[in-house]
């Protein structure tokens, strides 16, 4: 496992810090019978069957934090490294294409960079996120990432009629540094049409749930804003506010709630603290796009 560590780090270009770091961790593992018997369960189960028990490999990474007394989230994204070995080749038996498996990959890479700036760990505190990729039900299409989810609701706009037991593709935004621009958008969902067209035909609605569509970025926002060209994209249907702000770390890399300490150093910073020193709230939006070739 170190070695197929070593060209995972090698492969997906990590930081070299970060490589030597999570090597050393799992040296450390493998020095403690109890620890590195805890990973080779947790390793087995998901061998046996991709749709096993993660709340049990999550368990086990419990355990292992427990014992070698290293932060859960270190070892929680050490876990599904080591997990994705076996992903490769599910993806290699099933003929999925290798650009998809690299994408969906990176998420990894991404969510250590979150909890480097947002926690201070090497690690993630969203673990239970990787699951819907590991266990194939939701895959990276070029700049974003889609999964088949029920509508739940009723909706009917322009010939567009959609059920609560409709089909839809539900997308995320992963933070990848890339801008989001319409184009690299528009060739996810001829990607995703294409990827999910035996499952849901020719009839393809996209669906988000994001902060990145809450309506008052309308107002807030330039005419000029990725965000705000991406929100055009949609039939926003419904959008609500945040429990004490509790998104702002998506968009301030920080924890912190007070708009008086947040770091001001990007446009959009600068514009949500001003937001919020008025009693702005942070928000969010569920937005609808039934036909993608039409935008």
């Amino acid at each position: 496992m170190r070695q197929y560590l070593e060209y995972f780090f090698e492969d997906f270009k990590y930081d070299k810090s970060d490589a030597k770091y999570f090597l050393e961790v799992y040296d450390i593992i493998a020095s403690d019978k109890d620890a590195i018997g805890f990973l080779q369960e947790a390793l087995m189960l998901y061998n046996n069957n991709i749709k096993c028990d993660y709340n049990k490999i999550l368990e086990y990474c419990g355990r292992i934090a427990q014992k070698i007394k290293i932060h859960e989230f270190t070892i929680e994204l050490l876990m599904f490294f080591c997990l994705s070995k076996r992903l490769s080749e599910v993806y290699t038996e099933r003929g999925i294409d290798r650009e998809i498996f690299y994408n969906s990959m990176l998420d990894l890479k991404y969510k250590l960079e979150e909890c480097k700036l947002v926690k201070g760990i090497r690690g993630s505190f969203v673990a239970f996120w990787f699951i819907g990729f590991f266990d194939l039900t939701r895959f990276a299409l070029g700049r974003l990432q889609f999964e088949v989810v029920e509508f739940k609701r009723n909706y009917e706009k322009d010939g567009c009629k959609l059920f609560p037991e409709s089909k839809v593709l539900n997308m995320h935004i992963p933070r990848t540094g890339i801008p989001l621009d319409k184009e690299s958008c528009i060739e996810s969902y001829r990607q995703a049409e294409q990827f999910f067209k035996e499952e849901l035909g020719d009839n393809c609605v996209f669906v988000c749930d994001s902060w990145l569509l809450y309506p008052e970025h309308k107002r807030l926002l330039p005419e000029s804003s990725n965000i705000r060209r991406f929100m055009e994209q949609f039939d926003i249907i419904d959008h609500g506010i945040f429990r004490e702000n509790r998104e702002l770390w998506r968009f301030f890399d920080t924890n912190e709630q007070n708009p008086y300490r947040l770091p001001t150093d990007t446009s959009l910073r600068r514009i949500y603290v001003d937001y919020l020193k008025k009693g702005g709230r942070v928000g969010w939006g569920y937005g609808v796009i039934c036909d993608y070739k039409k935008l």
